[in-house]
């Protein structure tokens, strides 16, 4: 029985509480590990030096959809080399919420991280907004061996359905404690628990109780409680079952 959770997608690097307050209020609320996403390459660095000191800190690189146009080979060689210390390639994907104006390069760039995953085994963490279909059918086309996560999940419990059926993942987080959030409750109620994983997303889309406020990996917890709730079964079953999928997914 584990009896710990998994926050599997946290911008540690991003958040404004030292790391040590942030790893001390993880450990109050039984959060043991988290896994700390790249969005650019910038960042490259200081992500993996964070996951290199603390021992329950995870490092997972990749080029986020709006800094598309800075991919390079260099970018792509430098993940490879550092692929042993990573154990994802992420958060990588499509977002067509902000800008429309060069979905064809962001489906290039996806494409290729898609198949640098496969090539160095790693698994892919999927950032998808508003363009759930083309990140569907890309995975589809591209991903020959890489297990895939949609993280923050923001399709429709038909559109999950169709990717759990495909094989791959589900991570949900703060936006399933809002309370209009009826398509996230839907999902949460339905998804099968196999494929089932929490994430927080800090330092965005902070759970009721503390919505306003910045998010930390410790709130990961409330998910946990909420769809505990929706689904009518007992939070520490909950809490088994997904830090188990986290780390089945991960390898950690």
């Amino acid at each position: 029985m584990k009896d710990y959770l998994i926050d599997t997608h946290a911008h540690i690097d991003m958040l404004e509480e030292p790391i040590e307050e942030t790893l001390d209020k993880m450990q109050q609320y039984g959060v043991k590990k988290v896994i700390n996403p790249a969005c650019e390459a910038g960042t490259f660095n200081k992500i993996l030096e964070l996951a290199n000191k603390y021992e329950n800190i995870y490092a997972m690189l990749g080029i986020y959809p709006s800094e598309a146009k800075t991919y390079s080979e260099e970018t792509e060689q430098y993940i490879a080399d550092n692929s042993k210390n990573i154990v994802a390639i992420g958060e990588i994907g499509l977002d067509y919420y902000w800008d429309k104006s060069f979905k064809e390069l962001q489906q290039e760039v996806f494409a290729k991280q898609i198949r640098l995953a496969n090539k160095l085994n790693l698994p892919i963490v999927v950032h998808d907004r508003e363009a759930h279909k083309d990140c569907f059918d890309i995975l589809k086309e591209n991903n020959k061996n890489s297990s895939v996560l949609f993280h923050c999940f923001s399709g429709s419990p038909e559109f999950m359905k169709e990717c759990t059926k495909a094989g791959w993942y589900i991570a949900l987080g703060g936006v399933v404690t809002f309370k209009n959030a009826v398509k996230m409750k839907d999902v949460a109620r339905e998804v099968p628990l196999d494929k089932l994983l929490l994430e927080t997303d800090s330092p965005y889309l902070t759970p009721v109780p503390f919505r306003g406020k910045p998010n930390t990996p410790a709130f990961v917890r409330y998910v946990a409680e909420e769809i505990a709730k929706l689904r009518e079964m007992p939070v520490e079953e909950l809490i088994d079952i997904t830090t188990e999928n986290a780390e089945r997914f991960f390898g950690i």
